[in-house]
């Protein structure tokens, strides 16, 4: 009988540990944790499991979500039960509970099944809440200021530098009264500003967000068709968004009041780049719930007061005027008598759809404090920060005398406005811009009263608000510096949604820049709803009728560019599959991938290869719609349009077909793969040269060597571009494109060796040279020429990651799940350090050369995931893994690669020395 009861104990003690095995963490709904409103009727989500002992080959078995419409009714879930599901797929699993309805708030959790079929406990509970989703669920009214008319402040005439003639009025300050009489269980505000808005309860600010909601194309626009790239206003869609805040702790008992402040935004934004659509304009929707049951909606009308804020001037371009002395204190307090305020007026719904804001809002993300304070003069100083961010200064606890003046200016190397503040002159005052943002590591301010301190000033960066999820480090300082540098160039530019080509001159979502990044930025940062947010944009401005996608996303008309930028709407989705694993990504855009490749089609010569010469108004091809390469180390230094026209036709192709095959297409994939061959062919006989054995200088042969070259080609185009390159004193000869897939395509033809060294030079072009500049950003030109802040170039830093380090996708097996280790260390570093969130969890590699013959390597695979290990070396010695053979190492199986030998790798850590001699 004691023999039982200790078999029993010891049985329980097992099960006890073994439970303990698999933990869930970081559970996300449309890839955002908690997100605070959707319209997706049936969310997709996703979690992470953790081994808690760090058991190796450890994976989930089974999985079971349960969602229930409270927290605490998790237990007996009323929406969803999946009950026990045998699966290891742990992303983009579609909720298919109770259908959803409006407003509905969702809490789930999820527990899985380690690889022993043992179940884990249940997670943390997360939460998601459903938008408003049907149209006449829509009872509020868009309202605005009564001073002001519907439209738009015309656009100046002139050029790019042409500053707007014509200011618009004091930003509007609108609010509502009304009684809280019962006891409130849930308060929930459904609202969005154009084009940007804050939103107020009680007397404050509800929230962090800022420069909010995200850009969008808002509507309609005539005159997009008379531009000078004139795009018809005939778009797949047009959209804006909504947020949702819970203002629950916020109301009171008795009498309370709600309110917003409007800004310009790119709503009205009139300057060369842009068309503007009206003036500002607001709408807001408060659902009170009372704990009876009961239920109280307030809503924008023509009940709301409206009077003028002391944001004199608010202009995405032209900066910020703000006068203190026309603070209204307590504005939007409930006790605040309003009596003097106008009424506000009823606006034109904007004709796109209301839709949730599912994805991330801009944030101040990082603080500077000064680094240095010179005084030029009376009233007169220069302050610098360490790096150039976009944001704006903040004053703190400042006095001066009532109406004194300060102009603060920002030392960017183009034009991203000014600020004004005047002084109220009582007490201490604190102020920051509320509408724009602008580009500095330094400014000078004039008319300063008094004496300039360090603790008066905070410099705040202001971005979308993405999280990095990786790190990257080699004994390589200047790789690092790159990686820092290009890192906050490109944090500078990510706002409302989506990332600009730089954030002072046009502010605009080019798709070129945008397709040549996104490798990289998918490698340091969670950018998944962010991509799935901007791609929805590109494919909302494509033109149904003939499948263009424009240059830029939302569509501003300032938006130069040619073949490679349309071609973001099949590069992006791809690159997302691969980095995230995510499907439904690529069946939400095969269609419009399709669209572009007819598109492109359009433009295909006799001899099979795409050379597009669209017209502008005066019936010539117009530069601006037809650009190839752009940005090379002179003006003229580009390989021919034909040729890169043709390489984006190729992988537009190329891409569209695998998409087919992915999503089950078979015969569209033969279709497609059948023109990306003929399109490659084309290529290959009419660009390259017999008699040079090349394709050509600035690119043109890595575009070749990227398609695939046959054998008889291979060899001698490669000794061209050794040639070209050793010509250049090691460097690359590249505009944006081509440096995209430079560094790559040398380490797959065995040249890491020149890769490394083209990437470790410090003389122009390079992006050493910028750093010995003292640039804190990348720039758009390897000259000095141009903005300083532009991150186009990193592209091709994915290197870093993907070959230095040595980490890399599988095709076959995307988003990590099966992972391929194979660092490249023919160069002078001693270590690389690469880490990163997949969708399984923390990914990993560290190496470092404890001798010429001896590699040290450590390896992360997370649970779910497997991977290959590349030997470093061809003739290995020996091989060590946690300080004994490999062979007795579990989770650990050799086989034979292509080069080297290779090992497969369970998840798990793993420690690996190979000698080698």
């Amino acid at each position: 009988m004691r023999k039982n009861v200790l078999l029993l104990l010891f049985t329980f003690s097992l099960a006890s540990i073994a439970q303990a095995q698999l933990q869930v963490d970081k559970l996300t709904c449309e890839y955002l944790e908690n997100p605070r409103v959707i319209d997706h009727v049936n969310p997709r989500l996703a979690w992470i499991n953790t081994s808690k002992n760090k058991v190796r080959a450890q994976k989930q078995t089974a999985y079971q979500i349960r969602v229930a419409s409270s927290q605490h009714g998790l237990s007996t879930p009323d929406l969803w039960d999946s009950k026990k599901v045998n699966s290891e797929e742990n992303n983009r699993i579609v909720y298919s509970g109770k259908a959803l309805n409006s407003r509905q708030e969702c809490w789930w959790q999820v527990r899985t099944w380690d690889k022993d079929g043992v179940a884990g406990e249940w997670s943390e509970p997360a939460f998601w809440r459903m938008g408003l989703l049907e149209k006449s669920d829509w009872q509020a009214k868009w309202i605005g200021a009564p001073w002001q008319g519907e439209e738009a402040i015309p656009k100046p005439g002139g050029g790019p530098q042409k500053k707007t003639e014509i200011l618009p009025p004091p930003a509007p300050l609108l609010r509502k009264t009304f009684q809280v009489n019962k006891e409130v269980a849930k308060a929930v505000v459904f609202t969005t500003g154009l084009g940007y808005f804050e939103l107020y309860a009680n007397g404050k600010k509800v929230g962090n967000d800022v420069l909010v909601p995200n850009q969008t194309n808002y509507g309609k626009r005539p005159a997009l068709n008379d531009a000078y790239i004139a795009v018809p206003d005939e778009f797949a869609a047009y959209k804006v968004m909504y947020l949702a805040y819970d203002i629950t702790s916020s109301l009171k008992q008795g009498k309370n009041a709600i309110g917003g402040i409007l800004g310009n935004g790119f709503y009205n934004a009139p300057r060369f780049w842009t068309a503007s659509y009206g003036s500002p304009r607001f709408i807001a929707q408060l659902h009170v719930t009372y704990t009876d049951g009961t239920e109280e909606i307030i809503a924008t009308d023509e009940t709301w007061k409206a009077a003028k804020s002391p944001i004199l001037v608010d202009l995405v371009y032209d900066g910020e005027v703000y006068d203190a002395r026309k603070e209204i204190s307590g504005w939007s307090n409930a006790g605040f008598n309003d009596e003097a305020w106008q009424h506000a007026i009823i606006r034109e719904a904007p004709y796109g759809d209301l839709v949730a804001h599912t994805a991330e809002t801009d944030k101040v993300t990082k603080q500077y404090a000064p680094t240095n304070i010179q005084k030029l003069g009376k009233g007169h100083y220069k302050v610098d920060f360490p790096e150039e961010i976009s944001g704006w200064l903040k004053l703190v606890n400042v006095t001066g005398p009532a109406g004194q003046k300060v102009h603060i200016t920002f030392n960017a190397n183009l034009y991203s406005g000014e600020n004004t503040y005047i002084f109220k002159g009582d007490g201490l005052e604190q102020y920051a811009p509320r509408f724009n943002w602008f580009v500095f590591s330094g400014v000078e301010i004039t008319n300063w009263p008094g004496e300039l301190k360090a603790e008066n000033l905070i410099a705040e960066a202001v971005n979308t608000d993405l999280q990095e999820k990786a790190t990257f480090e080699t004994s390589n300082d200047l790789f690092n510096q790159l990686h820092k540098i290009w890192k906050r160039s490109q944090l500078d530019n990510t706002h409302g949604g989506i990332a600009s080509d730089c954030p002072h001159r046009e502010r605009s979502g080019y798709t070129g820049d945008a397709q040549v990044t996104c490798n990289t930025v998918m490698h340091n940062y969670d950018a998944q709803a962010f991509y799935q947010k901007w791609v929805t944009d590109m494919r909302d401005a494509q033109i149904p009728e003939t499948g263009y996608v424009p240059n830029g996303a939302p569509w501003q008309p300032g938006c130069g560019g040619g073949v490679a930028w349309g071609a973001a709407i099949n590069i992006i989705p791809w690159e997302f599959y691969q980095q995230y694993g995510s499907k439904d990504i690529l069946a939400d855009n095969y269609e419009a991938m399709k669209g572009y490749v007819r598109y492109m089609n359009t433009w295909q010569t006799p001899e099979g290869t795409m050379f597009s010469q669209r017209e502008g108004h005066d019936g010539k091809p117009l530069k601006w719609w037809n650009l190839g390469e752009w940005a090379g180390v002179c003006n003229d230094c580009l390989p021919p349009d034909e040729l890169v026209h043709t390489f984006y036709m190729w992988l537009g192709n190329d891409i569209t077909g695998k998409t087919a095959d992915v999503l089950g297409q078979s015969k569209e994939a033969a279709l497609y793969r059948k023109q990306a061959e003929e399109v490659k062919t084309a290529f290959q006989e009419k660009f390259y040269n017999p008699e040079t054995k090349s394709f050509g200088k600035y690119g043109a042969n890595i575009f070749a060597l990227k398609m695939g070259l046959p054998a008889n080609l291979k060899a001698a185009v490669l000794t061209s571009l050794k040639n070209y390159i050793e010509e250049n004193d090691g460097h690359f000869d590249t505009g944006i494109f081509g440096t995209r897939y430079f560094f790559e395509v040398l380490s797959e033809n065995n040249l890491s060796e020149v890769a490394y060294d083209a990437l470790n030079k410090r003389s122009e072009p390079s992006f050493g040279r910028w750093v010995e500049l003292g640039s804190t950003t990348t720039r758009e030109h390897w000259s000095e020429s141009g903005s300083y802040n532009h991150p186009m170039f990193g592209g091709g830093l994915a290197w870093f990651y993907t070959n230095l380090a040595g980490m890399q996708t599988d095709e076959a097996e995307p988003g990590y799940k099966h992972i391929i280790f194979q660092p490249e260390i023919d160069n002078d570093l001693q270590f690389a350090n690469y880490a990163t969130q997949t969708p399984y969890g923390e990914a990993a590699i560290r190496w470092e050369k404890i001798s010429d013959d001896i590699l040290s390597v450590f390896i992360e695979v997370p649970v779910g995931s497997e991977a290959t290990l590349h030997a470093p070396y061809k003739e290995i010695t020996k091989v060590l893994e946690s300080g004994k053979s490999y062979k007795k190492s579990k989770g650990v199986k050799k086989s034979k690669g292509k080069k080297n030998v290779s090992f497969r790798l369970k998840s798990g850590s793993y420690s690996f020395d190979f000698s080698r001699n």
